[in-house]
């Protein structure tokens, strides 16, 4: 795919959502950097339904290490992977107090450092919570990135190489956004809806479809 294609797609997807942001709930970095490593595994939706519930009781990370264990299981157990994504949100609710004073630190070694946390979900937080321009690829953005061959590669991390080497500057804070949103709600996996997509004609992909 040539730069014009790209720029013209970016440039749609942004009228299209000028604000783009994740559809998790969270008011702070910290219930950021919480929702999202509940998410592994699991949809925005159902760990919305946990976190609404627990945030109100519990949304500093002192206040979950005062819940204890089994109390945190208690709000999370409706979410796949609940076990060990307790232990792994308690062992980092203790680290964020021990180490920075409970807050979410502004640094990828830093965040990459907590239990839990691998680079797709410092991506995430350095982006959301922080507006970098870093760029979490997930399934739906290796996906879209590889199906419309806007950046191809054979594994996240190339992917994100290459995304973060053809994206203008001016869009790489809200490519993240618009990208996985696109993959979520029109570029799907099984049938992508390609009757109602605004850049199907800049798409690279062969076998498109006439679904909207």
């Amino acid at each position: 795919m040539n730069t014009q294609k790209r720029l013209e797609i970016l440039t749609r997807l942004r009228d299209a959502n000028p604000h783009p942001t994740t559809e998790l709930n969270f008011s702070t970095p910290f219930e950021l950097l919480i929702a999202v490593l509940l998410s592994a595994q699991a949809t925005d939706v159902g760990v919305n339904k946990a976190t609404d519930k627990l945030y109100p009781i519990a949304n500093t990370p002192q206040a979950i290490l005062d819940l204890g264990l089994e109390g945190l299981k208690s709000y999370i157990k409706t979410i796949g992977l609940f076990n060990t994504k307790a232990v792994n949100t308690m062992k980092t609710c203790q680290r964020l107090v021990d180490l920075h004073k409970g807050e979410v630190p502004e640094s990828r070694e830093a965040l990459e450092a907590l239990p839990g946390v691998g680079r797709k979900t410092a991506n995430v937080v350095l982006n959301t919570a922080f507006s970098w321009p870093t760029i979490a690829v997930d399934t739906h953005i290796f996906r879209v990135s590889n199906r419309t061959k806007f950046a191809m590669g054979k594994n996240v991390d190339l992917v994100e190489q290459k995304l973060l080497k053809v994206v203008p500057v001016e869009f790489k804070v809200d490519v993240h956004h618009w990208l996985i949103l696109h993959g979520r709600y029109t570029c799907v996996a099984r049938k992508p809806r390609c009757g109602s997509c605004i850049i199907e004609d800049l798409c690279e992909f062969k076998d498109k479809t006439s679904d909207d």
